[in-house]
């Protein structure tokens, strides 16, 4: 009888727990990474690869995030719809040819579109004194602002951050324990949505840079649900000699399959 019991036992175990399968998602894409989440509610930190989320490396564009709170918070900026004249040429070869992006563009198109030349543009207008003591009392990264020529140190250099310091400072942007006002939060947070229905709204960012020989991809954001919030950043590594079109894709795929898995998207 208590053999019996022991195995209905281990068959539910098998059949609820083995659903979940963290891994699964980049073994479909071929990728290495993690994927990082903290369950606000519960108070509960998720790992696909703990030790991966502990790792600092180059933000990219997921830094858009904080530096659009910081040209709001400066005044380099007014608010979201203020336009960025083109400035007539970029680096093609660091950023890639995107045609769709040169031209005069509103803060909001430039974040939700990654447009790297415009945040370039503000980032010397705020200058590295100011954005070292906005990230030291905001925690983020390691504040090593060296080994980049150019105003983005963002995506070139030594400056990094690991996914569980992305995933804690978005939660402290989520409770505005950040030292901005509560415009800019709300700026901020209205031009992260990048999804909502009726269940959920997801406020994310992208990023990838392709410094020191790697291809570095993320995607960082949250899901508010009624019940409870659920914050996630992913982290995508690869050599640049080894070619993978879904590179960018799978930042997206990979987490949104996770977060499937846990229930927190539909």
């Amino acid at each position: 009888m208590y053999s019996r019991l022991l195995a209905i036992i281990l068959l539910l175990s098998t059949t609820v727990y083995g659903q979940i399968d963290l891994q699964k998602p980049f073994r479909e894409c071929g990728m290495e990474g993690s994927t990082t989440i903290y369950d606000y509610k519960n108070r509960k930190w998720i790992y696909s690869n703990e030790a991966d989320s502990q790792i600092p490396t180059l933000p990219a564009s997921t830094f858009k995030i904080i530096n659009s709170l910081i040209v709001l918070e400066t005044g380099v900026v007014r608010d979201e719809n203020e336009v960025v004249p083109w400035v007539g040429k970029t680096d093609t070869v660091l950023y890639g040819y995107r045609p769709d992006i040169y031209h005069d563009m509103t803060i909001k198109e430039a974040f939700e579109k990654s447009a790297g030349w415009v945040y370039v543009e503000l980032a010397k207008k705020v200058g590295k004194d100011r954005y070292l003591d906005y990230l030291k009392r905001c925690g983020y990264g390691n504040q090593d602002l060296s080994g980049s020529e150019g105003a983005d140190f963002w995506n070139f250099g030594n400056f990094a951050i690991s996914p569980a310091n992305q995933v804690s400072f978005l939660r402290d942007f989520y409770e505005e324990k950040l030292p901005f006002s509560k415009r800019t939060f709300e700026i901020v947070k209205q031009i992260m949505v990048s999804e909502r229905t009726d269940n959920y709204t997801l406020r994310a960012k992208t990023g990838w840079t392709r410094y020191g020989g790697k291809d570095t991809g993320w995607w960082v954001g949250y899901v508010e649900r009624k019940d409870n919030v659920y914050f996630f950043a992913t982290r995508l590594i690869k050599p640049r000699s080894t070619p993978n079109r879904r590179f960018g894709t799978c930042r997206i795929e990979i987490t949104k399959a996770i977060l499937r898995q846990l229930q927190v998207l539909d």
